[in-house]
């Protein structure tokens, strides 16, 4: 039998330390695919915000709705013979974020701009949501070293997993995958690698999930 294709457009999204840039480097290697990254690093104001919540959360998030909406905009205008595409995140988890961390006025600043930008964006072939409880998280934030995410406080992790949650119980604009990423390591096991790779292929439509039990102790 000949093996699916792969999709065009690949998404894969999860609260922050779950893994989803490295999964999506290596997803886009395997495809020969263009990636599409959200480049955290660049933000300026989001050191800031993890300084100081209320005081960085306006600029931090204005900055990755412009930042977002110009790599849309890019993404739309190419043609369709444009190569794969692989992305670490999901429009949609813009707004996710500002409504976490913005005050009522600083929502409907927000809102008006949103509003104003028009963004269109692709409609994904595929996204793939990596969940992990907060433990898992905070573990794997610790290991990566990134300065100011250190400052990361365990009770946004959880505000932040619960909006997740949330927000993908609902979602129904594109086949999706959720992936209890817990104990598995997609990014440097291969076997684990292959396993949600052949997943993700299969998942043509509807709402999968992927639970792979072999890691759990018995």
């Amino acid at each position: 039998m000949t093996a699916p294709a792969a999709p065009r457009y690949v998404v894969v999204e999860g609260p922050i330390g779950v893994g989803k840039t490295s999964l999506a480097r290596r997803i886009a290697d395997r495809m020969d695919a263009a990636l599409v990254l959200e480049r955290a690093e660049e933000n300026p104001f989001l050191e800031r915000f993890y300084r100081n919540p209320s005081a960085g959360a306006l600029p931090a998030q204005l900055h990755f709705l412009f930042q977002r909406a110009q790599q849309q905009a890019a993404m739309n205008q190419q043609d369709l013979f444009a190569p794969a595409r692989v992305a670490d995140y999901l429009l949609e988890k813009d707004r996710l974020f500002a409504q976490l961390t913005l005050d009522p006025a600083e929502i409907d600043l927000y809102e008006q701009i949103h509003a104003r930008l028009a963004i269109d964006p692709p409609r994904p072939d595929l996204v793939i949501y990596l969940q992990a409880p907060v433990d898992v998280l905070l573990e794997r934030i610790a290991k990566r070293r990134i300065v100011h995410e250190q400052l990361i406080e365990r009770a946004y992790l959880e505000r932040l997993n619960e909006a997740y949650a949330r927000f993908f119980h609902a979602y129904a604009d594109a086949p999706l995958l959720i992936v209890n990423a817990a104990s598995i390591d997609p990014v440097f096991n291969t076997a684990d690698f292959e396993e949600l790779y052949a997943a993700a292929l299969r998942t043509r439509r509807g709402r999968h999930y992927f639970n792979p039990m072999r890691h759990e102790a018995i």
